[in-house]
């Protein structure tokens, strides 16, 4: 998100050694209205916590001056002393647990690591809302023992800690929600996936796994989270074209049903405390510039509760970069007067004030600005005195990496990871068959390869090796030097693997193929890569086990194809443990239930498709295939939901679902004289238009595990309607042979509707056919 970010490794790691050690000093966190103190602050009313937010936020504005206001404009937030305001570093992150990217955040002595959950696309794979959601639970089983737990809680509970010895903020810039449109976005990894339902699900349950406070208020928040980036922001640095150059175009028809379905859910089924603009153009226009988007959308249409902040230095970028404005005040004036709060960055701090005296922002839009800063962080209760006297004050060092939030991190890589191929006979394996295990590849014994970006120091590593070997004696070649794989080492991997029971190869991808400011440009394994996965599983004993550690997919046919190559695993980033995850699956303690959460295209797919194509939706004329599962029109290697388990699950209706739909609308309507292909979903049409899908669903297999039930919709073709699309899934523990209901409701205007041309949600009128596994239900709807 920072463009400091693209510096060197080197200077990198030099600027948080430089935080983390004087970091180690910091013993106590940053707040305002110590009045235990300093007694002349109780005479303030924004120090008044029996007051309303609305007037302590009040009372505190018109104490400022105008130079004072400015510098709560930006991230570093000044501090006003004659007021007992300290100095407050708005920037911290926890995509996947508390991260060091960001000021905000360091890591010490005191608190030397925090727990480092799987990367947000692996997390997203589980299918699992519980694992996203504040106060849902999820049942993970070890054995025959079932275990609570709830990830974003951990992460919330981890960073008041952290709060409270003064190494983290309250607000946290996490997560990021953006569609996953293209394969070759290196900051795929951090999104839930191509799907807008999926990503709307994640938005919101991350949100509030976040934010829910134990306080009797339900206004105050535990911490804040912030979704990002809005909006259709899905491009860093491919071919030359970068994020701060980049305009968007997209169609009023994608925008709608594509990228603001999440962001959308964050706000209103999230309550999020914050949403970051990002650094791209939509259509012509800084997102972070643009009225209709910020005031129009987010706090007009949306009602956000809450500040808007820009991606870091976007102001700058869109003046010094994209030409935006002629001055830097005019910059400045456009950011505010769209509905902007924050800026991450200096640009809002060096020239309101020139803009102010220039007639082009009025000192009121500056009031409001930070009116939503002020009133977020008494909502955390940084106005309200000591933490220690708080709901949270009792967390500290001892409540960071618990001996249970470590084996969440494990459960849910387990839960994530996804078994794409699996030959008769494979996996799992028999830990007392397998007296020898080769384990081969770059990524075989890596480990801050294992967190991904915007990752934390973590509590400890289990690495792939490290968890295979603690089961069963292995022997190690890396095969290359790394993910880039110049030079492939065949021989002394392809020695090992011929006298092993097993091979286990660790191939994919690190931060130095895909990340932030870094996109791929093909869907190949890199350098040598295939050459040794093809060479060793030529020479191999025994099953070949091909492991994939990356965000994005691969073109990996030739594995796929490969029958020597008896299994693949995706285990996308799978965080600290892993490696124990990993373990877990290969030799069957954990029955693998993790689907894709995006296509996996083949090579030829990015040789003929432009990755600034932002339209979702094929077009004939030209040969463009479109995007996702739900328009695109091609071959694919894996699709998305793809995944297996050691179970045969089966499906089947309980009773008999209606067949026909009809849809009332007024006496006059115009569609009673007219051939119409859908009506407006609209309240008054759409009352009490819904039923219930019940299934019956079975383990026919011997091995517990969970599964997933997709429900997918393939709606009439109308207004380039999607040709399939989810509407809802539920996960489910399945003990052997065992059979569970699950019940869908389907709200036929919310569920069976789809987006027009103009952007109008509308109700297709026709053939719509419910998909649940195999079974394929035909629903009519009419007038």
């Amino acid at each position: 998100m920072n463009r400091a970010l693209g510096c060197s490794v080197l200077l990198c790691f030099f600027f948080l050694t430089c935080f983390n050690s004087s970091a180690s000093a910091q013993s106590s966190p940053v707040f305002a209205c110590d009045v235990a103190r300093n007694a002349t602050l109780g005479s303030f009313g924004f120090c008044d916590k029996k007051l309303d937010i609305d007037v302590r936020v009040g009372d505190l504005v018109k104490r400022l001056t105008l130079q004072e206001k400015i510098t709560f404009l930006v991230n570093k937030a000044g501090s006003v002393s004659r007021l007992g305001i300290p100095q407050y570093e708005w920037w911290s992150e926890a995509l996947h647990g508390v991260s060091y990217v960001g000021p905000g955040t360091h890591f010490s002595s005191v608190v030397p690591g925090a727990t480092s959950f799987p990367q947000v696309i692996l997390t997203a794979a589980s299918f699992n809302t519980s694992l996203f959601q504040a106060i849902g639970k999820i049942s993970g089983r070890f054995g025959d023992v079932d275990c609570d737990f709830i990830v974003p809680v951990v992460v919330s509970n981890e960073a008041r800690a952290m709060y409270n010895v003064g190494l983290a903020g309250l607000t946290f810039w996490s997560p990021n929600i953006n569609i996953f449109r293209d394969p070759r976005w290196g900051r795929g990894q951090e999104t839930p996936g191509e799907d807008p339902f999926l990503s709307s699900k994640y938005a919101s349950g991350y949100v509030k796994g976040l934010q829910q406070s134990d306080d009797i208020d339900p206004n105050r928040l535990k911490v804040a989270a912030c979704c990002k980036h809005y909006t259709a922001y899905d491009l860093d640095n491919w071919k030359g074209v970068d994020r701060y150059h980049f305009n968007a175009v997209v169609t009023k028809q994608d925008m709608d049903d594509t990228f603001q379905p999440p962001f959308k859910s964050c706000v209103i089924d999230g309550n999020v405390a914050s949403v970051m603009c990002s650094y791209n153009q939509v259509n012509g226009k800084p997102t972070c510039a643009d009225p209709d988007l910020l005031s129009g959308v987010i706090r007009g249409e949306w009602k956000l509760n809450g500040y808007i902040v820009t991606d870091c230095d976007s102001i700058d970028v869109y003046y010094n970069n994209q030409h935006y404005t002629k001055t830097p005040e005019e910059a400045a004036a456009k950011a505010i007067l769209a509905g902007l709060d924050l800026n991450c960055g200096s640009f809002l701090g060096q020239h309101t004030e020139a803009a102010v005296k220039a007639g082009l922002v009025g000192e009121a839009a500056i009031d409001n600005a930070i009116s939503n800063n002020f009133a977020t962080l008494m909502r955390l209760g940084f106005f309200d005195g000591d933490p220690s006297k708080q709901t949270y004050g009792k967390l500290g060092p001892k409540d960071v990496c618990t001996q249970e939030n470590q084996e969440l991190a494990r459960e849910a890589a387990r839960q994530g990871i996804v078994l794409l191929k699996n030959s008769a006979g494979s996996l799992p394996l028999s830990q007392t068959a397998i007296k020898n295990l080769a384990v081969i590849g770059p990524n075989a014994d890596v480990t801050k390869t294992m967190i991904g970006n915007y990752e934390g120091t973590p509590c400890k590593y289990t690495t792939p090796l490290q968890g295979l070997a603690a089961i069963v004696p292995s022997t190690y070649q890396p095969g290359c030097s790394n993910v880039q794989c110049s030079t492939a080492q065949v021989d002394n991997a392809t020695k090992i693997a011929a006298s092993a029971d097993a091979t286990i190869l660790v191939m994919g991808a690190d931060q130095s193929i895909e990340a932030e400011s870094r996109d791929r440009v093909d869907l190949l394994l890199p350098g040598q890569q295939q050459l040794l996965v093809t060479q060793v599983a030529k020479a191999a004993k025994g099953p070949v086990i091909l492991v994939i550690m990356s965000g994005g997919g691969f073109d990996i046919s030739f594995a796929k194809n490969d029958d020597k190559i008896t299994s693949i695993l995706w285990v996308g980033y799978p965080g600290e443990a892993g490696g124990a995850a990993i373990a877990d699956i290969v030799f069957g303690s954990y029955n693998p239930s993790g689907r894709l959460p995006m296509t996996w295209y083949p090579q030829s797919y990015v040789e003929k498709v432009q990755m600034t194509n932002m339209n979702m939706r094929p077009d004939a004329s030209n040969g463009y295939p479109g995007r996702s599962y739900r328009f695109y029109t091609g071959e694919t290697v894996y699709a998305f939901g793809d995944g297996l388990s050691y179970s045969h699950v089966t499906h089947h209706l309980v009773d008999e679902a209606p067949k026909l739909v009809s849809v009332p609308l007024e006496e006059n309507h115009i569609c009673y004289s007219s051939n119409c292909k859908s009506v407006e979903a609209v309240e008054t049409t759409c009352e009490n238009l819904d039923f219930n899908l019940n299934l019956k669903v079975k383990n026919n297999g011997s091995i517990s595990g969970s599964h997933t039930v997709f429900l997918f919709t393939t709606p009439p073709s109308v207004h380039n309607s999607p040709k399939k699309h989810l509407l809802a899934f539920e996960k489910v523990f399945l003990r052997g042979q065992a059979e569970e209901l699950v019940s869908f409701k389907v709200d036929v205007c919310k569920d069976l509707s789809v987006v027009d041309e103009v952007g109008n949600r509308k109700l297709a009128l026709g053939d719509h056919v419910l998909h649940v596994g195999n079974l394929k239900h035909l629903l009519s709807v009419r007038i």
